[in-house]
């Protein structure tokens, strides 16, 4: 693995630069990614993003102005806050052989690229690039606009408890240099369509609970979604409803994303390892946010994750 100077050095020698983001991405990968593309343009590189299928409209303002324009051919691949091949969207699987830099924080990164650098301490992959992009010259508003959003995002407002002093720490440097981060908390922690609304409610409202009442199951079949005619922006983040439930240590977020096909995301507490359970399903994360996808009917998926979660936790109840 790099350390971060090595990173550094290895970037300052690259040009010609496209920089991938992970499948559904969210603000730490698209914050990420963007914030790279700055800094490699502020040090006279030409550098892009590889447009995203699954971009949602909240992502997409700080996205596309780095967007690479049809038929940029890369001398260098970088990808951000992509912890496994497996994550590749369908036009980044092109060059899951050619990642010449990967930068990730994830516990169950795959060390895919020719050279990796990896901070499984770090609470948003954005901490990270912070301290890279600082030793390739001036965080800029422009740089630092879009690491607040991936140090933010990752961090649910610095309310997770994956947030650390350092979480802060940078996120005092970013908001020196004058960006607008009460726009980033507006649109990402403080404002809900309708669409979202009608969501949550019906999720809360055919909730299941387990493991004494320690264990949340919240269900997002397609069918929720065709109903509300919600599309991806509002579907942001559901995952984090289930942990905000009194009593709730463990929330299980299934998501139907094609007929049989289950996202499912855990937020967790001490008690439950969260990437321990989704790697015994094929997916991977962090102690406390993971996920995995599973090919099953609903309650067939349903048992299998429950399972998971009880091998982690020695005190599962049954009953």
């Amino acid at each position: 693995m790099l350390t971060v100077s090595q990173a550094a050095e290895l970037l300052r020698s690259f040009d010609e630069v496209l920089i991938l983001t992970h499948l559904r991405p969210d603000g730490d990968t698209v914050g990420c990614a963007a914030a790279l593309c700055a800094g490699l343009r502020a040090l006279g590189k030409t550098a892009f993003l590889l447009p995203n299928p699954d971009l949602t409209s909240t992502c997409a303002p700080y996205f596309q102005p780095y967007a690479a324009p049809e038929g940029f051919i890369p001398e260098k691949v970088v990808s951000v806050d992509l912890a496994a091949v497996g994550l590749f969207p369908e036009n980044a699987k092109f060059y899951a052989g050619r990642v010449d830099l990967a930068i990730d924080h994830h516990p169950s990164f795959e060390a895919f690229g020719q050279a990796n650098i990896l901070r499984t301490e770090a609470a948003a992959c954005g901490e990270l690039l912070y301290d890279i992009l600082a030793q390739l010259g001036p965080v800029t508003a422009e740089i630092a606009l879009p690491l607040y959003l991936a140090v933010s995002t990752d961090t649910g407002c610095f309310a997770y408890n994956n947030t650390t002093p350092y979480s802060h720490a940078v996120a005092a440097a970013l908001m020196r240099t004058g960006i607008d981060y009460k726009a980033v908390n507006k649109a990402f922690f403080r404002t809900k369509t309708r669409k979202r609304l009608s969501l949550e409610a019906a999720m809360l409202s055919t909730m299941e609970f387990y493991d004494r009442e320690r264990v949340a199951v919240l269900s997002v079949p397609l069918s929720l979604m065709e109903r509300f005619r919600a599309d991806e922006s509002d579907a942001e983040d559901l995952s984090a409803l289930g942990g905000q439930i009194e009593g709730v240590d463990c929330a299980v977020t299934m998501r139907e994303l094609r007929p049989g096909v289950w996202k499912i995301s855990l937020r967790t507490g001490n008690r439950v390892n969260a990437t321990k359970a989704c790697a015994m399903l094929g997916g991977g994360g962090h102690a406390a946010a993971a996920g995995c996808t599973v090919e099953a009917p609903w309650s067939e998926a349903k048992r299998r994750i429950l399972a998971a979660v009880a091998e982690t936790a020695e005190d599962f109840c049954e009953s």
